[in-house]
């Protein structure tokens, strides 16, 4: 018995493989990345057997009943694919079960042989007719796919596609947080809505799911579950309308903080913007936002007036207080869980200039500094926001003098004051006779300069808790742990309360912030070692601090890898996070979005 001949080039359908033996028994049950290589080696082990290699390998399919524990094990295929050479499309599906039970991955795929027919011997049936004991039944919750034309994805946006293997792709899929390593089935970079819709509308159609994404500040949370993604990169789509009358702008999705500031000053305005000039301003605003004008005027989330997306279905709409109202509750909070915006209505803040600055002392006087600043923000007005920060400075020579090589604590901030009156509410911290003070009165653009935030991409490692007020013990406790020696650049307190904790009428999902304080640890992770440094270093701290924390979670400092389902319910009451998970489950009944920091 002989096989008949696939055309060359034509499609090979290679037969599903999971972690099974000879007689069907599951094999390595409960580890998923296990269960993952050894189905894989399976489809090495069919290409084989038809007289191919791994690079004829066209396309991948895993199939999964527990998504969040195969995504962050995905890396056993892409590193096997790194070092055989193989370059298929990879797609990843949810299904509600395999057989048998304990079984959670399965993979299948297709091959394209490019010469001609595989060897067969005679009397032995060829291996795309054998009888596979390795076969499973599954009860999809979605359609079965065939495997993804990559013409029609590049079609979508001529231009803006790119795929594995190509210089483009590996310059297109590097996030801000150098850190992380994307490797998505596919990365765009669209220059039009009009691209992403179509792009949007193609990746559902081949069963990938879509990553949107401007910066990249948060991508920890996706490292090792884009293997099935079309990451689409927005730093390309970019542009700002300021109202000047109306006080509102109009950004567009991939935009950074640094151009729309620059345009509300030319108005007189300023923005409820970060402390860097180069984050995006959707990501920022959509997870909540803390700005340095919050304890007076509020997240920056509640500044919203109008969100247009592309919903899953490909579908660009527009939400507001009188438009899609459900979606544009949902979306300020739950960001590209729901779609890919494309554009935000902001309201302005009558801002022109500002009294900021901030205050240095060597690290000798942390404990004094720590102590003095934990009791100056109690009884501080909302027109007063600061951070504190114990900082450790390589000795390189990028650095100021005032930084290399050294050990600092830094107070900064802004107050929104007339200047006697802020210079009067400063005074007991210049009483603790800072070697630098930088504090006036600055144009309102200056303030994206203040936190001396990395002006560039860089590797890191991050983490966070919401703390209440510290008390003496409190106090001696956060300047004992930011003063271990550990991996950690910094370690910072930035005080919250005031309109940060109260959401208003119109707010959305998310509109609040719980507790007085935000702990945040950042430390530079170059190495994969490095980065588990700063994880380790970073838990340490937020042990040390335990009893003064408080049930809540900063969206916008999210950035831990291999979040758990539900991770982000503490940053919502439970009734709000109940109706975002509705909503969601209503526009995404398909799973398609795939957001950094997953909601509802």
């Amino acid at each position: 018995m002989t096989s008949t001949p696939t055309p060359t080039g034509s499609p090979i359908p290679l037969p599903p493989q999971a972690s099974l033996d000879g007689h069907g028994r599951l094999l390595h049950e409960d580890d998923p990345a296990a269960q993952l290589a050894l189905s894989l080696a399976g489809i090495e082990g069919c290409l084989a057997a038809a007289g191919l290699g791994p690079d004829d390998l066209a396309s991948l399919r895993v199939t999964t009943v527990d998504h969040d524990r195969i995504g962050p094990v995905l890396d056993v295929l892409t590193e096997r694919f790194a070092q055989t050479g193989a370059r298929p499309l990879l797609t990843v599906e949810q299904v509600e079960q395999l057989t048998p039970p304990g079984l959670l991955v399965r993979l299948d795929g297709t091959a394209c042989r490019p010469t001609g027919p595989a060897p067969t011997t005679p009397g032995t049936p060829g291996p795309l007719t054998r009888e596979n004991p390795m076969t499973t039944t599954t009860h999809r919750t979605e359609p079965d796919h065939t495997a993804p034309d990559h013409t029609a994805l590049l079609g979508a946006a001529p231009g803006r596609v790119h795929l594995p293997g190509t210089p483009e792709y590996d310059a297109a899929r590097v996030p801000w947080n150098l850190a992380v390593d994307q490797r998505p089935a596919a990365v765009a970079t669209p220059h039009t809505v009009e691209e992403v819709v179509a792009l949007v509308r193609t990746a559902r159609r081949l069963g990938l799911r879509v990553a949107p994404q401007s910066t990249g500040h948060g991508a920890a949370p996706l490292q090792g579950r884009l293997a099935g993604s079309l990451l689409l990169r927005m730093h390309e789509l970019t542009g700002v309308q300021v109202d000047g009358a109306a006080r509102t702008a109009r950004v567009v999705g991939g935009t950074t903080w640094a151009p729309v500031v620059r345009a509300a000053a030319e108005h007189g305005l300023t923005a409820a913007h970060g402390s860097a000039p180069d984050v995006g301003v959707v990501g920022y605003t959509l997870s909540g936002g803390m700005s340095f004008y919050g304890r007076q005027h509020g997240l920056a989330v509640n500044h919203v007036r109008a969100v247009e997306l592309v919903t899953p279905d490909g579908r660009l709409v527009r939400c507001s207080a009188t438009e899609e109202t459900e979606l544009f509750w949902a979306v300020r909070g739950a960001g590209g869980n729901l779609g890919v915006v494309v554009a935000l209505e902001i309201d302005l803040l009558p801002h022109p200039d500002v009294h900021a600055g901030m205050l240095l002392w060597d690290a000798s006087a942390t404990d004094r500094v720590v102590s003095g600043w934990a009791r100056w923000v109690q009884g501080l007005p909302e027109s007063v926001t600061t951070s504190l920060r114990v900082m450790h400075f390589p000795p390189i020579p990028e650095l100021p003098p005032f930084l290399s090589g050294r050990d600092v604590v830094v107070i900064d901030g802004a107050v929104l004051e007339g200047d006697a009156e802020a210079s009067r509410l400063l005074s007991p911290l210049r009483d603790l006779a800072p070697e630098l003070d930088t504090f006036g009165r600055v144009p309102a653009p200056a303030l994206l300069d203040v936190h001396m935030d990395p002006p560039a991409p860089t590797p890191a490692g991050t983490a966070h808790a919401v703390l209440r007020h510290l008390d003496v013990a409190g106090a001696a406790a956060f300047a004992r742990a930011s003063l271990e020696p550990s991996g950690l650049m910094f370690t910072e307190l930035r005080h919250v309360g005031g309109a940060f904790g109260r959401a208003p009428e119109s707010a959305g999902a998310l509109g609040s912030l719980a507790g007085d304080l935000v702990l945040h640890c950042v430390g530079v992770a170059p190495t994969p070692e490095a980065f588990a440094a700063v994880q380790r270093d970073s838990a340490a701290v937020l042990a040390a601090m335990r009893p003064w924390g408080v049930a809540g979670r900063s969206l916008t400092f999210t950035d831990e890898p291999g979040p758990q389902p539900g991770a982000c319910a503490d940053a919502f009451g439970a009734g709000a996070w109940a109706r975002v998970a509705e909503v969601r489950r209503s526009v995404d009944p398909g799973g398609v979005m795939q957001a950094s920091v997953e909601v509802g």
